[in-house]
């Protein structure tokens, strides 16, 4: 989904807090995917009200981010820095799309090297959007690798599509993601890609935080079986497939979203009578480094 980079600023990874919480609220720092943006978060955000403290990050893959970030072999560095730049570590990462690939190599790749992912980012919980996840490396063939390299406009024109909802034209639509997909590249794309592949090899069993993995039923990206079989690789997740939307539920359908995170929030996070409710103040974005 194409978005804006933030105003006078070229830095790889930022962090900005979104509107207020309660004192002591847990923090929650949500990742857009490929071609994303920070925005698309908002809407859903701003149905937990004061119960989080939010955190959104823009990642060098965001909507006219970095133009070489695919010539980067390792991404998970920069998602590395967007965990670390949240001031007293984030309690909850929600990462979409193929950010929840990126972020599940680095916690899998950190425990390998013998140090406790958790522990070091401080993560309580995960909640995983429209992940990309298949279990064995003979679910890939031809006519996968045919799909998502031919038809990768498709899938970059329905975040164009979820975030516009119907006021462009599908021929605009389509040049624009074709847009996109001129600046993602070859390189993006094999990223992409290579990152998907790499899937099988994900030792699943060392996450053991609580995971929420949801997924759109309409999704032409990542099919909501790819949410199904890694729900089912985690040691302790829970599926949720939402049945009105595409590949950006956030987007779709914030309200459902949103409720799915606060559910899901108050089973593994502080009781919510422990914090002031309220809607959250739709303010500005302040950045923090």
């Amino acid at each position: 989904m194409p978005g804006p980079q933030a105003a006078g600023s070229a830095a790889p990874v930022e962090v900005r807090r979104y509107g207020a919480a309660a004192p002591g609220a847990p923090k929650v720092l949500f990742l857009h995917g490929l071609a994303g943006n920070d925005t698309m978060w908002q809407q859903a955000a701003d149905v937990l009200g004061r119960d989080q403290e939010v955190w959104l990050g823009q990642l060098p893959w965001r909507g006219k981010g970095l133009a070489d970030w695919g010539h980067e072999p390792d991404l998970g560095s920069w998602v590395e820095q967007a965990l670390l730049a949240v001031p007293g570590r984030p309690d909850v990462v929600v990462a979409h799309s193929m950010t929840s690939n990126v972020l599940l190599e680095l916690l899998d790749r950190t425990s390998r090297a013998g140090v406790d992912p958790f522990a070091r980012f401080g993560i309580r919980a995960l909640v995983l959007v429209a992940p990309f996840y298949r279990a064995r490396p003979d679910a890939f063939d031809w006519a996968t690798i045919s799909y998502y390299l031919n038809d990768f406009h498709l899938i970059l024109r329905e975040g164009i599509h979820a975030q516009s909802r119907g006021r462009i034209s599908a021929e605009t639509e389509i040049a624009m993601a074709e847009r996109v997909r001129e600046w993602i590249g070859p390189a993006g794309w094999v990223r992409f890609f290579d990152l998907y592949l790499r899937t099988p090899d994900l030792q699943t069993a060392r996450i053991t935080t609580p995971c929420l993995v949801l997924g759109g039923e309409a999704d032409i990206a990542a099919p909501p079986d790819n949410a199904t079989a890694l729900a089912g690789a985690l040691p302790d997740a829970r599926l949720r497939i939402l049945t009105g939307s595409g590949h950006f539920p956030m987007v779709d359908e914030p309200q459902l979203f949103g409720a799915e995170l606060r559910t899901f929030f108050d089973s593994v996070l502080v009781p919510r009578e422990a914090l002031s409710t309220g809607p959250r103040p739709a303010g500005s974005l302040s950045t923090e480094t």
